[in-house]
């Protein structure tokens, strides 16, 4: 990047001919100058910059966007026989998942959404996600323009040119963040298939736009595809209802590596030289190109994108092997299905688009199927509520090496301290080493009462034999 910011030229740079006053370079004198920003305030200061939650990106204006963008491509309000369809798969669904895992229920209220639907409802997850990017964003602009480096004497003049610009920032990052969400929103099926706690809590939900489309060309009946993606929705809200960290680590993980993402102004510097700044509109188009947002090679950022990829797997492949168990002879197509899921995620899904585009982050399907090759052993090996049972503490869970060697994680390894003495088998026995038949009422109704979430004992070793009934 050049040392002279958006083409424009800084005071007291030891250059005799440029301009002194900088509003000079720019093509005009204080009149105009105040002009172009009171039409540009009026051109944006409707949309609210920060959006309603006053964070740096334009909220408001990526909802009208994304709103817009599956507008054009149909989006028809839903009727009364696809919510009642919805609604009693979300419901079998889970009476199904009750013999496949230990996790109970954990959709209190199971909803039908249309394309506008899903974006107003998974708006509020998204801001959090988006906004460390979008902050970046804002402050990198504002650096570039020079507004830590302006005189004193300067600042008052520039100032609101300064704010102006981050205010382009926010709207900038916001139209990206609506064509995103509006593209993301014409292939989701329900709330979860970003592999995050989207939804409000106790919320299901499927489009039944997004379910015809995916069982488009698959030669199975409608009523069976609903009814596994059903499933796979159901499966997610029972994680994130009853695994009480799980949701903020997973959202934590991704905030941490946004905060990592470097913004690429390069190619903004080009657009807007030699720009008449008394033209708002003519601004406003040389900045909508796609922001290039580059990851940092920092040890942390690492640490922190191996994590999310990590959870994000794990998340995966336990849904993948709890419902195709499940669907296994009472859905004749959901072999079909399952290899259906793996082929949109291997050829890259709407959530790899979407998290590159709106985090700078591109999942890893392979992580997805070893993943579930280490839930499917540990089902063998452990049962289904030895295999439950990890997803008591962020300690228990498998690390990225361990999905590298599934076998090593469910038998141990000697070169992994404390692994190989952990013995999953104690946390779905009891006391007395008998096997347990599902935890009592009064034990696990201890355990929420006491706030213990990290799945440890007194003795901090998981053996208070709590850790693997079912949750109330």
């Amino acid at each position: 990047m050049s040392d002279t910011p958006f083409g424009f030229n800084r005071p007291g740079d030891g250059d005799d001919d440029r301009p002194q006053d900088p509003f000079k370079g720019m093509g005009g004198d204080m009149a105009q100058f105040a002009d172009m920003l009171h039409r540009f305030a009026d051109m944006i200061g409707g949309q609210g910059a920060g959006g309603a939650g006053g964070g740096p990106l334009n909220w408001d204006l990526a909802k009208n966007i994304a709103r817009h963008a599956v507008a054009e491509q149909g989006d028809p309000s839903i009727v009364d026989a696809e919510r009642r369809q919805v609604e009693e798969a979300l419901r079998l669904a889970d009476l199904w998942l009750d013999e496949g895992t230990t996790l109970p229920a954990g959709i209190r209220a199971p909803k039908a959404w249309s394309r506008s639907e899903w974006i107003e409802q998974t708006l509020p997850v998204w801001a959090k996600v988006c906004d460390p990017v979008a902050a970046r964003m804002v402050e990198s602009m504002g650096g570039a323009l020079g507004g830590g480096e302006i005189p004193a004497d300067m600042q008052a003049m520039a100032g609101p040119l300064i704010g102006m610009v981050r205010q382009m920032a926010g709207a900038m990052v916001g139209g990206q963040a609506g064509q995103a969400l509006g593209a993301l929103a014409r292939e989701v099926t329900g709330s979860a298939d970003v592999g995050l706690p989207l939804a409000p809590d106790g919320v299901g939900a499927l489009l039944p736009a997004g379910v015809e489309a995916f069982g488009a060309g698959l030669e199975v009946s409608g009523d069976e595809v609903r009814l596994y993606l059903a499933l796979r929705e159901a499966a997610h809200q029972r994680l994130f209802a009853h695994v009480p960290w799980l949701r903020a680590h997973l959202l934590g993980a991704v905030e941490e590596y946004a905060r990592g993402i470097t913004v690429d102004l390069s190619g903004i510097e080009k657009a807007v030289q030699g720009l008449d700044l008394s033209n708002p509109e003519a601004i406003q188009e040389a900045l909508g190109e796609e922001l290039q947002l580059q990851p940092e090679e920092t040890p942390r950022q690492k640490a922190a994108l191996a994590r999310l990829e990590t959870t994000l797997a794990l998340v995966e492949g336990w849904v993948d092997t709890v419902v195709n168990e499940v669907a296994e002879g009472r859905l004749p197509g959901s072999v079909k299905l399952a290899e259906a899921v793996r082929r949109r995620r291997a050829t890259g899904g709407p959530a790899e688009r979407t998290f590159a585009t709106l985090v700078g982050l591109e999942l890893r399907p392979r992580r997805l199927r070893e993943a579930a090759t280490l839930w499917r052993s540990l089902t063998r090996e452990r049962g289904v509520q030895g295999r439950d049972a990890i997803w008591e503490h962020p300690d228990l869970l498998p690390t990225a090496a361990d999905l590298d060697d599934p076998d090593g994680f469910v038998h141990g390894r000697e070169e992994i301290g404390g692994l190989s003495d952990l013995d999953l088998s104690k946390l779905t026995k009891g006391p007395d080493g008998s096997a347990r038949d599902g935890g009592s009422a009064e034990a696990d109704g201890s355990r929420d009462e006491d706030g213990d979430e990290h799945g440890n004992g007194e003795d901090g070793n998981g053996e208070d034999g709590d850790d693997a009934g079912p949750r109330s």
